[in-house]
């Protein structure tokens, strides 16, 4: 099925502070898009409202499939699960006191996902052989690094077509954010994945990144075609590459 993430002129916030100010993107099939900026700029805001967890105030946000509009707006979450968009939530958000197999069963409630729980769960164990070796452990007791890898599996444990990564960057060494962008990109391959991923790290996120966003104090103020598009942006190479 061909599909198509829209997202149309949205305004968003908690409470009186406005967040995002007409804020317009869209996904494509296939392809990873990076929502590339700094803390605070409102990259996981939008993700929730894609999400369902924060309901926009104005604007529109829908998938497309087949040509058929599905309106996402004040649709609960779950809902949102079952049309095959998975989150990854920044923080990961584990349930530290059930075992690492535990949070991955939790992540096949869909119900399209019930028939191929086993299926999923031996590819999961294949694509991170650290969590096989530790399926009975808590989830809480092992490091961010394991803990991002947890919360990646548990994401495809849902059968998604899409997934949406929010900061998997933050609280992991160098060496571990290179490792983690990397297997985004394995695992969007092996399983025919659209990825969408808000991420502060420019230089590891337009590694894997087909094009994308910069969003800056709640607006997208540019949007570069390619990878290399978003590189050779003035604003990036003063703000977020040093150059």
């Amino acid at each position: 099925m061909a599909s198509r993430l829209v997202v149309e002129g949205v305004e968003a916030g908690y409470g009186a502070v406005r967040v995002l100010h007409g804020v317009s993107m869209e996904v494509r099939e296939g392809e990873t898009v990076a929502l590339l900026g700094t803390n605070g700029n409102g990259k996981s805001t939008l993700i929730k409202c894609i999400m369902g967890i924060v309901t926009p105030q104005a604007g529109a946000i829908y998938l497309e499939v087949d040509g058929a509009r599905i309106d996402l707006v004040r649709k609960p979450t779950e809902a949102i699960v079952s049309l095959g968009i998975a989150l990854v939530p920044e923080g990961r958000r584990l349930f530290p006191k059930l075992t690492v197999e535990e949070n991955l069963l939790l992540g096949a409630f869909r119900r399209e996902a019930r028939a191929a729980i086993d299926a999923n769960l031996a590819f999961c164990f294949e694509c991170f052989p650290v969590l096989l070796g530790r399926r009975r452990q808590l989830a809480g007791s092992m490091s961010g690094g394991e803990q991002q890898m947890l919360a990646l599996a548990r994401a495809l444990m849902s059968s998604p077509r899409m997934l949406l990564v929010d900061e998997p960057s933050v609280g992991l060494a160098p060496i571990l954010v290179s490792r983690v962008i990397a297997k985004i990109k394995e695992l969007k391959e092996q399983r025919h994945l659209t990825v969408l991923m808000a991420e502060q790290n420019f230089n590891q996120a337009t590694k894997i990144a087909d094009r994308g966003y910069i969003i800056v104090h709640g607006k997208i103020e540019f949007e570069g075609r390619s990878a290399q598009e978003l590189r050779e942006n003035e604003l990036v190479k003063k703000y977020y590459l040093g150059v």
